[in-house]
């Protein structure tokens, strides 16, 4: 979206930004736990060690101040500058892909995209650990398990 585009559509009414657009504002603590990892001494090193500088990070308490005023004052000024700032992260993260030109983008599903499996794939899925496991879950035989999660 060109930003001329975007500073038109923001332009609205408050109202109608804030029907459209406010799924994109996120908790402000969540702007303010970005910042603070952002600034960390852990992330700051990382950001050396990969990219050779360190971050700006003045966007995240940006975010966080703005968010801040929207959620206490309703302030609207506040709440079209949040917008716009989420709007430029979407789009950069988005870029590569809408840059892409290696792959046709489909407008529709394909006409076949529900049909059965075949039966040997049936038979082979009948058999596995998994169909197994669900079964168990339906009759409640599964016994509680623990696992081990490595994070």
């Amino acid at each position: 979206m060109s930003d001329s585009k975007k500073s038109d559509e923001l332009d609205t009414n408050i109202d109608e930004l804030v029907k459209k657009y406010s799924w994109m504002v996120r908790p402000c603590i969540l702007y303010k736990e970005e910042y603070s990892d952002c600034t960390s001494i852990k992330s700051r090193f990382h950001q050396m060690f990969v990219d050779g500088s360190m971050e700006d990070c003045s966007q995240w308490k940006y975010d966080y101040d703005n968010c801040s005023k929207w959620k206490n004052d309703a302030n609207p000024k506040a709440f079209k500058e949040l917008i716009e700032s989420e709007m430029q992260k979407r789009e950069a993260r988005l870029g590569a892909h809408n840059a892409n030109d290696v792959w046709k983008r489909r407008e529709k599903a394909p006409e076949n995209w529900s049909a059965p499996l075949p039966a040997w794939m049936e038979e082979k899925m009948q058999a596995s650990y998994l169909a197994m496991k669900a079964e168990e879950a339906k009759q409640g035989k599964l016994k509680n398990e623990f696992f081990c999660v490595i994070s």
